[in-house]
């Protein structure tokens, strides 16, 4: 009677595994383009990106001309390097809210989703190197009876 038990919590197990993996889809509009958003602290990024010489646009403007600093564009294109495709995608970007770090993680965040829904086997690569998670780090809010979020008034015993 055992052995009988057995062959069923067997069985039971082997169908309740999963048998494949997640499959993840290619997603392209008619202009051959993903889109994806990107968040970042306070910043949202929609970011669509389509084959090309690796010309990044953001809000009309050309992504060290909105930046202005290097490490910003490094960060907004990490994503490519990580995938090692460098000038291989054109991308249009319309970020709002937030400052420049925030925006350029955002963007960053963004250009990963689209890379994913654009070739689907550049996930583990993304995933691996934690592009494609949100970061959840924002600014903590105010408390009443203190100055700031935690800085308190310095304490006087007399």
């Amino acid at each position: 009677m055992s052995a009988l038990i057995k062959e069923k919590i067997i069985e039971i197990k082997e169908k309740s595994e999963p048998q494949d993996k997640k499959v993840y889809l290619q997603v392209r509009d008619s202009f051959g383009r993903s889109y994806a958003t990107g968040k970042r602290k306070n910043a949202i990024a929609k970011v669509w990106i389509k084959q090309g010489t690796g010309k990044v646009t953001i809000n009309d403007r050309e992504v060290k001309g909105y930046f202005g600093r290097e490490i910003l564009v490094n960060i907004a294109k990490a994503p490519f390097g990580a995938t090692k495709n460098e000038n291989k995608f054109d991308v249009v970007a319309t970020i709002l809210g937030g400052g420049k770090s925030g925006q350029a993680g955002a963007l960053s965040n963004g250009i990963s989703k689209a890379l994913v829904l654009f070739d689907p086997s550049n996930h583990p690569t993304l995933r691996a190197g934690g592009f494609l998670t949100r970061d959840p780090r924002v600014v903590e809010r105010k408390k009443y009876g203190l100055k700031k979020a935690r800085k308190a008034q310095t304490y006087r015993k007399r």
